[in-house]
């Protein structure tokens, strides 16, 4: 049975009150002092390629991992005025449609970290359906979630997502699971440690 999220934290991811958790979270200080970002942000380097259309970016901690190397698209008008601030070239979903980074084949990754879990598994789907045609032929969809312990840290997730259903995802949509794993730590961590997290590559079958 799928896990229960916490009902604490902001309710709606559009609301400035989210972008202010996020940005606190980041902030953390004790963070900074053990260097709590070093592995995702190693992670993140390893696992993308080519350029990078993050969708559902947040205030862009993933685009500053990779030094800017990427395109950002999110809902909350708070979190990309955030990002923007910060150097990143990041859009609304509406804005990036009619911008001159939404060029067909153009990425070579679609990320999508921490984004599934905020949404039903349907709509998970048609999310993915509708960034396709920005991808290139060889790219890959890298697809990032919470176990359970975070998915019950966010009032805001919905919907549990693992790896049966990164495969329903992938499958509905033409696409092939090439490799989904743990990360940082073993499978099991993941009942306990909010920032285990299971990682899918998709690619174009």
């Amino acid at each position: 049975m799928p896990p229960e999220s916490r009902q604490d934290g902001p309710s709606d991811t559009n609301e400035l009150e989210y972008t202010t958790r996020l940005e606190k979270l980041s902030a953390a200080r004790w963070k900074k002092l053990i260097g709590a970002q070093a592995p995702y942000r190693w992670h993140i380097r390893r696992v993308v390629e080519g350029l990078v259309l993050d969708v559902g970016c947040g205030i862009g901690r993933n685009l500053a991992h990779l030094d800017g190397k990427g395109v950002g698209v999110d809902p909350n008008r708070h979190s990309v005025k955030l990002a923007r601030e910060r150097g990143l070239t990041v859009y609304t979903a509406e804005d990036f449609r009619s911008s001159q980074d939404a060029l067909p084949g153009r990425y070579g990754t679609i990320l999508l970290a921490h984004v599934l879990e905020h949404i039903e598994l349907d709509e998970a789907a048609d999310l993915v359906a509708s960034y396709l045609p920005f991808l290139n032929s060889r790219g890959r969809i890298v697809v990032i979630v919470p176990q359970e312990a975070g998915f019950r840290s966010d009032r805001t997730h919905i919907a549990f997502v693992g790896v049966d259903e990164i495969a329903r995802i992938a499958n509905s949509n033409g696409l092939v699971v090439e490799d989904d794993y743990s990360f940082p730590f073993p499978r099991f961590t993941g009942r306990f440690f909010r920032h285990n997290e299971t990682v899918g590559i998709l690619r174009k079958s």
